[in-house]
């Protein structure tokens, strides 16, 4: 599926066998590519064991907030959580649903996956366009065993509404002055250089076709995809590689009840072994519910996805929720989304 992702970023794929194609799908959601792998591996799961189908369409974080905003789909994702003053004039309620790792990801020749490493600022001034040739001094400093090409880099950003990109550039703009000044942070922002994809999937597949570019993707897009990624110096200065378990260090001390909606955004955290290009990925719906029935559907989508598909995150390197954490969440559905006459829907 991820080898042909460019005929694909632009529609959403209904989970489910091909006979079943014409079938209206018991429950949809729209929005972050992020989560887009696990998603479609839980969905595939659910549907083999309740029936059910789930049709999701990774058209990025901020399409999904359109449309659920609109009531076009029953759930939406967003990386990007909603702030509490959107979150209460839309009245929607917003939860966590999975953690994993933003990466840098090249296509460099003879650079294997991990074997360059990139300092916080070297990073930063790639992607502003200061650093322009892959055997900068720079560069080359922190890499002095890597055999550099003087080759031009070409950069690869979202082009779409992203919440990998608020993740992204929420990173470049804690760890560069010069990044929050000119730049800032958002689902979307004026590049200083280099070209869109659309989708984390978009970007995979312009940085597996264009030599000696450099882009940004979460974790199981780069290994879906052969790309190699670059180790990054973290916060507490030391030289880490994208894993669950650095993505689960850089979650370890999320403080869930302190955020609006959950919204813990989980960049740059301490820890010698955190990823520093972590994100929690959530889940919107309406607090009144006019279909009682299809929004409980969704929750007992998650509530399974919770319980039985820890495994499943883990083997694509996401950090699925503590349960202490999805206890508070399922605790929350039951006094935060109701039917239109006020009756509880989870139970």
């Amino acid at each position: 599926m991820f080898k042909r992702v460019l005929k694909q970023v632009s529609f959403g794929i209904a989970i489910g066998a091909a006979s079943l194609a014409a079938q209206a799908a018991d429950i949809t959601g729209a929005g972050a590519s992020f989560p887009y792998p696990i998603y479609a591996k839980w969905a595939a799961k659910y549907q083999e064991v309740t029936g059910n189908r789930v049709n999701y369409q990774s058209i990025g974080s901020g399409g999904g907030q359109q449309q659920i905003i609109a009531k076009t789909v029953d759930f939406g994702a967003s990386d990007d959580p909603m702030k509490a003053e959107l979150l209460k004039e839309h009245n929607l309620f917003q939860f966590p649903a999975i953690i994993g790792g933003t990466v840098p990801v090249i296509n460099v020749e003879g650079i294997e996956p991990g074997q360059l490493k990139l300092t916080p600022e070297v990073l930063a001034n790639i992607f502003l366009g200061k650093i322009t040739k892959w055997d900068d001094e720079a560069i080359k400093a922190i890499n002095p065993d890597v055999k550099l090409p003087s080759a031009s880099i070409i950069v690869v950003h979202r082009s779409d509404g992203s919440g990998t990109t608020f993740g992204w550039t929420n990173y470049l703009s804690k760890v560069s002055p010069q990044w929050k000044e000119t730049v800032g942070e958002g689902k979307a922002v004026k590049w200083p250089t280099g070209q869109g994809g659309k989708g984390n999937e978009g970007v995979a597949a312009y940085v597996r076709q264009l030599k000696n570019s450099i882009g940004y993707v979460e974790y199981a897009y780069a290994k879906q995809n052969g790309l190699s990624w670059t180790a990054l110096q973290n916060r507490d200065g030391k030289y880490v590689q994208p894993s669950q378990e650095a993505f689960a260090a850089a979650a370890a001390n999320a403080d869930w009840k302190s955020a609006p909606g959950m919204g813990v955004v989980l960049t740059n955290e301490p820890g010698a072994d955190s990823w520093p290009v972590t994100s929690a990925s959530f889940i919107l719906m309406h607090k009144v519910q006019a279909n009682p029935e299809t929004a409980a559907e969704v929750l007992k989508f998650f509530n399974w996805a919770f319980a039985e598909g820890a495994g499943m995150a883990k083997e694509l390197d996401y950090v699925p929720l503590p349960k202490a954490v999805t206890d508070q969440i399922a605790q929350a559905w039951k006094t935060e989304i109701k039917a239109e006459d006020g009756s509880t829907i989870w139970k």
